[in-house]
Order: C-alpha cells, then sequence, then structure tokens
C-alpha cells in the first residue's frame, strides 16, 4: 500500500509541472497587453513601455517564465497587475466562499443523488426510475446560468423567499450564510445530482443481479441491508470516481455560478483578472485549481484501497 501511495504521489509532480508551463505560455501568447489594459485609451506609447518594463512583460518568455517559476517554488505567486495586491492575499479573500459554495453543493449532490440511484436500481424499470433517467438528461442538458435565471425569478423577484445575489460570510452566523447560499447551491448540484445519480443506478443495478446479492436476500436479510450493505458497498468504486470527478468539475461550474450570483469567490475574481488581462493573478487561481484538481483524484485513487483490497496489490 506504501508503494501504491508512494507511486501516487510522485505522478502528481510532472502533471503540475506542466500545467504551470501550460499556463505561463497560453496566457503570454494569447492576444491581448497587459500594460495597454492598465495604462487606459488615454495613454501613450512611451507610457505602455514603461508600464511594461515596471511589470516585467519586456523581458524574453524563457526569463519571465524562470522568475515566476523560481518564485512559485518559494510560495510567492506574485504581485497582481490589477488589484496592486499579492495573489495569495487575493486568493485568502476570496478563498471562503469559493469553498463554501463548492462544499454545500457536492454535499447536497451526494446526499440527494446516491439514495435516488439506489432506489432507482432497486425498482428497476419503475415510474421511479424512469424519472430519474428524465431528470438526468434534463440536468445534462440544462445550462447552469439559465437554470440561476429561472430560480432567481421565482424564488427571488416572484415569491421573494430568498436573496437575489450576494454573500455572508460565515463570521455572520450559519444561519445568514446558508441563507444566502441556498439558491447558488442548488443552482450548481443540479448537474451533480444527475451525474451521480445515474453512475449510482448503473452500478448497483450490475450489482443486484450478482450470486452473493442473490445468496444475502436467500439468507433472510431485510431488503435495506441488502442494498447497503451488500449491493451499495460493492458498487462503491465507480460512485466515488464520479463523485471525485464531480467536485474537479466544480471549477467550471463556480465561475458561472458567482458571476450569476455575485459571490465575491474565486471564480469571480478569475473572471475580473481574464478581463484586466491580470497575469500573476489568473496564474495563480489556476494553479490553485489544477492543485485542488490533482489533490482530489489522487484522494480518489487512496480511497480505491479501503473499497477495493486487491488495488493494494
Amino acid at each position: 500500500m506504501l508503494n501504491f501511495l508512494f507511486r501516487r504521489l510522485l505522478s502528481t509532480i510532472p502533471v503540475l509541472l506542466i500545467v504551470a508551463v501550460l499556463v505561463f505560455l497560453m496566457l503570454r501568447l494569447t492576444p491581448g497587453d497587459p500594460a495597454a489594459v492598465l495604462a487606459g485609451d488615454a495613454a501613450s506609447t512611451e507610457q505602455i513601455a514603461k508600464i511594461r518594463t515596471g511589470l516585467g512583460l519586456d523581458r524574453s518568455i524563457p526569463e519571465q517564465f524562470a522568475i515566476w517559476f523560481g518564485n512559485v517554488v518559494t510560495g510567492d505567486l506574485g504581485e497582481s497587475f490589477y488589484y496592486k495586491t499579492k495573489v495569495t492575499t487575493l486568493i485568502g479573500q476570496r478563498l471562503e466562499p469559493t469553498v463554501s459554495l463548492a462544499v454545500i453543493t457536492i454535499t447536497l449532490a451526494v446526499l440527494v443523488a446516491v439514495p435516488l440511484g439506489v432506489l432507482a436500481a432497486w425498482r428497476f424499470g419503475s415510474w421511479l426510475d424512469r424519472g430519474l433517467m428524465g431528470f438526468s438528461v434534463l440536468g445534462f442538458s440544462l445550462p447552469a446560468f439559465v437554470l440561476a435565471y429561472v430560480l432567481i425569478w421565482i424564488f427571488s423577484l416572484k415569491l421573494g423567499w430568498l436573496p437575489v445575489q450576494g454573500y455572508r460570510r460565515i463570521a455572520d452566523g450559519v444561519g445568514p450564510w446558508l441563507y444566502q447560499l441556498i439558491l447558488p447551491s442548488i443552482t450548481l448540484s443540479v448537474i451533480y445530482i444527475a451525474l451521480i445519480a445515474r453512475v449510482t443506478r448503473a452500478s448497483v443495478l450490475e450489482t443486484l443481479g450478482e450470486d452473493y446479492i442473490r445468496t444475502a436476500r436467500a439468507k433472510g436479510l431485510p431488503e435495506l441491508a441488502v442494498l447497503m450493505r451488500h449491493a451499495l458497498a460493492n458498487a462503491a468504486v465507480p460512485i466515488i470516481t464520479v463523485i471525485g470527478i464531480g467536485i474537479a468539475l466544480l471549477i467550471g461550474g463556480v465561475v458561472v455560478t458567482e458571476s450569476v450570483y455575485a459571490i465575491p469567490g474565486l471564480g469571480r475574481l478569475t473572471v475580473d483578472a481574464v478581463l484586466a488581462r491580470d497575469f500573476p493573478t489568473i496564474q495563480g487561481v489556476i494553479l490553485l485549481f489544477s492543485f485542488i484538481y490533482v489533490a482530489i483524484n489522487l484522494l480518489v485513487d487512496l480511497s480505491y484501497v479501503f473499497f477495493d483490497p486487491r488495488i493494494r496489490y
């Protein structure tokens, strides 16, 4: 098991290195000049050139990368061109809303989707099963921003039950914090409920046809015990995989959802940084997202060891 863990940890190093190189090059090779954006439309060529020199953009790309990567290794992500603040400080200020939204979303998705998937597999061919399949198709097809505006129109503008936009920090109280995140988390969780429920249904349905399930039923075990202790437990690996994929995909969903609901998180920061051509901020946020993505995949791989002992060898 230790060898497996060591190999997986080693494999993350080249992945993160490749991501760092690609992010740096893509930003530098795309059209647009951060110095021109910062200087404004009325700036002269000399003023723009002076800003470029101050930002270090007049150096060669290999030299810029060497300086930037050397700083990253020491934990310094640089200073934002636009906000004139350390990128690590900006990320720290915006981290709580994004983590809050992601945690509530994936928790809601798992608590709803896994039981739905198990019930649909148990009642294969019933109205519940057909309803889940219909919901899955709708969940995959409906864009998050469309669902967000529909929910805002119904629950905020028409009924007045929930706030339209904004965020309340957890320090202001758990109640206001949760109340502010109800609509965004529902908006973001729909596609993940559809994805996780569908995979859970397929995995449990396949497991229910195994001989040991028939043996468990023949021994007189309660149906709930058969479903949970035997069917769901043995179908856990693909379900854990898709939950991990769902957490990783939250990165893209958070950007859209935070923009619609005006949540001051990392997704909104990314959009603002892209519009301002703020290289250090974009690089820092994408590196953080990449690290989270790799870490989640590593944790998912390690979880297989507990659900399938054969992987240890």
